[in-house]
């Protein structure tokens, strides 16, 4: 298995993008966290699939929007496996509004998820990871972050600061045997997906050359090959899983 013994620990993992994450890291044989903030019945659900099929996993309940709370996030896992060698940030939310619309509180609770949260937790477990002298970082951007999306503001922003935190901390951290990546999703069928109408849908379609919509296990799989070894000389890089939306 190509990540046998190894601790992966998945923000926002009890659903979509992020369960998918979990499930195919420990069908590899990492050690799973599945971390997540208001649903434990959903992250249960998570870890007990990977058990079920063989794996091991744990869930840790916390807001990644808080700062201490993620330092205590990484010092209990540290303590519970002794290492912490593979970090997704994938935690986010979105509050789609028009800018002229949109809230302060609503650009501030995007901000302080989706960016500051993957801030959090790569300050916290980057001494963890220096001092092992390797460790991989992946963090879920968009291709909102990359390309813009009306309505979007404060998720795109989020997402783009996402790739300039990527590429800053993978030059900082390169000597030290840490890779740090973004993947850059299109548009995937999770939850979020599901509510668009038909008619939304088929303008999304047209927009995608590939003509349909990525399933979360197309992440999952990409998350996978920046963790393993196969991937040891690529950092600082951002990956758009999308259908060939951006090129």
């Amino acid at each position: 298995m190509m990540l046998e013994n190894r601790v992966a620990l998945v923000t926002g993992a009890g659903r979509g993008i992020g369960r998918a994450i979990a499930l195919k890291l420990a069908s590899e044989g990492a050690i799973v966290i599945v971390n997540y903030n208001g649903s434990e019945s959903r992250a249960k659900e998570v870890v007990s699939q990977i058990t079920e099929q063989g794996g091991k996993a744990a869930t840790y309940q916390c807001n990644v929007a808080d700062f201490a709370a993620c330092g205590q996030m990484m010092e209990t896992i540290i303590k519970d496996y002794g290492h912490l060698d593979i970090l997704v940030n994938n935690a986010g939310i979105t509050k789609d509004n028009l800018l002229m619309k949109m809230s302060e509180e609503e650009f501030d609770q995007v901000i302080d998820i989706n960016l500051k949260g993957a801030f959090h937790c790569m300050k916290h477990v980057s001494r963890q990871m220096i001092k092992q002298r390797q460790g991989r970082i992946i963090n879920i951007s968009s291709v909102s972050g990359v390309s813009g999306n009306a309505g979007q503001a404060n998720y795109s922003a989020s997402k783009a600061g996402i790739i300039g935190l990527t590429k800053t901390v993978a030059r900082e951290m390169a000597a030290r045997g840490i890779t740090v990546n973004a993947i850059a999703p299109g548009f995937i069928q999770t939850e979020m997906t599901d509510v668009l109408s038909d008619k939304i849908k088929e303008s999304i379609l047209e927009k995608i050359p590939m003509k349909q919509f990525g399933v979360p296990e197309d992440i999952g799989e990409m998350v996978l090959f920046l963790a393993s070894d196969k991937a040891r000389y690529i950092t600082g890089q951002v990956i758009c899983v999308d259908g060939g939306m951006v090129m």
